[in-house]
């Protein structure tokens, strides 16, 4: 049996700019901003569609990024990592050259494509042909460099 949401999100770069958004206003209730760009909507989009079928933030995340937007002037590295450990079940989503890849936390690893990877960076050089810091290309954590390229 095929996984719903991810059928949505694949679907998502196939559609047209007008299908997109009609269904940013389905999803949120009211037009999406002016010259919003197509790639940008399509993420925002499926982060969405994500949230409405797992659930959203925490109380305790929303709290720490209220905290954090209202001292945009403090130095939030040292406040600590925000991100949590990645819990079994957690699903990763990232587009790359037009594709919506898709994979999942196990408790002993990764799922992609039916198959069990031991790192995110295995997948991400699956997915692009060359070495890629896993957590990277999947967002989790930032970078710049050579070792850090950012997203294509």
């Amino acid at each position: 049996m095929s996984d719903p949401v991810a059928s949505r999100l694949d679907s998502l770069p196939k559609l047209t700019n007008q299908a997109l958004v009609d269904l940013w206003r389905r999803l949120f209730k009211q037009a999406p901003p002016n010259r919003l760009r197509r790639d940008v909507m399509i993420q925002i989009l499926a982060h969405k569609i994500q949230e409405d079928a797992y659930g959203g933030l925490s109380a305790e995340h929303r709290r720490r990024l209220k905290h954090f937007a209202s001292r945009p002037e403090a130095d939030h590295a040292a406040a600590g990592s925000f991100r949590p450990g990645l819990q079994a079940g957690t699903r990763l989503v990232r587009e790359w050259k037009g594709q919506i890849h898709t994979d999942q936390v196990g408790d002993r690893g990764f799922e992609y494509k039916g198959r069990r990877w031991a790192s995110l960076s295995m997948i991400a050089r699956e997915i692009t042909g060359t070495r890629w810091s896993g957590p990277l290309f999947f967002g989790l954590k930032t970078g710049t460099g050579a070792k850090g390229r950012p997203g294509r």
